[in-house]
């Protein structure tokens, strides 16, 4: 049990000395979305595919430009598009970050909405600047809580440059 704790200590070690976050950095990160992991009440299959560029405008504090595109549905499919800005705090050097963010949503189905969100990620450095970022999400409808709001996981790559 001992070496198994000094093994992961170790790699939470290895993996912090990586960590990008000071002062002037940029950030380019993909993430995808749904493949039925997410859940809302309105929709039955999920795929969506978000872009993100970022800047850290002082130590740990990011501020991000969102862009998305979503399909959902089966038999009444829709595609979604947003736009959005938002923010990371990451909490402790390790990768660990909180976000907030808020997004227009258009669908072709005449759905506008006004989504704020929230997350809890991750940033697993694989080397000096690439990432990979398992992350949770909430999104709050403003149009329809009960049938648009959404919880979800996604999963991101991320280049530090």
């Amino acid at each position: 049990m001992k070496k198994i704790a000094v093994l992961l200590v170790a790699l939470f070690t290895a993996m912090a000395g990586y960590a990008q976050f000071e002062r002037g950095k940029w950030y380019v990160g993909a993430s995808l979305t749904g493949l039925d992991i997410s859940y809302s009440g309105a929709e039955e299959f999920n795929f969506g595919l978000d872009a993100n560029v970022g800047h850290l405008v002082s130590d740990d504090w990011m501020v991000l430009g969102k862009f998305g595109y979503q399909h959902s549905g089966i038999d009444g499919a829709s595609d979604m598009f947003t736009i959005g800005a938002g923010g990371r705090y990451y909490i402790i050097q390790n990768g660990l970050y909180l976000g907030v963010n808020a997004k227009y949503v258009h669908a072709n189905h005449n759905y506008n909405d006004f989504m704020p969100g929230i997350e809890v990620g991750y940033a697993f450095f694989l080397s000096k600047t690439v990432t990979v970022e398992p992350a949770v999400y909430y999104d709050q409808s403003f149009k329809d809580h009960s049938d648009y709001s959404k919880i979800g996981f996604k999963i991101g790559v991320g280049v530090y440059l």
